[in-house]
């Protein structure tokens, strides 16, 4: 289960009203679920929303380790194209 899912799970929300709550659409919570980088001003509104249910979640929880290692080697938030030699 990808964070974004889990965390979802965890608040007891559905990809629609976890969309309505951070000014996104449901289709965009969709490809958050499925590996899609959250951008970080979205992952901000994700944490104010789940401290507002009595949640605590963290940048750590939303991008997760690979995610940060992978944002400090390619800067530009552009994922490397692994078929460019």
């Amino acid at each position: 289960m990808n964070s974004i899912s889990s965390i979802r799970a965890r608040l007891g929300v559905t990809q629609m009203v976890m969309a309505d709550a951070l000014a996104v659409t449901q289709g965009n919570v969709s490809h958050y679920e499925r590996g899609q980088r959250m951008p970080p001003d979205v992952a901000a509104r994700l944490i104010r929303y789940a401290q507002s249910m009595g949640h605590r979640v963290t940048f750590d929880e939303i991008y997760g380790m690979s995610a940060l290692e992978d944002m400090q080697q390619n800067p530009s938030g552009c994922a490397s194209n692994p078929l460019q030699s």
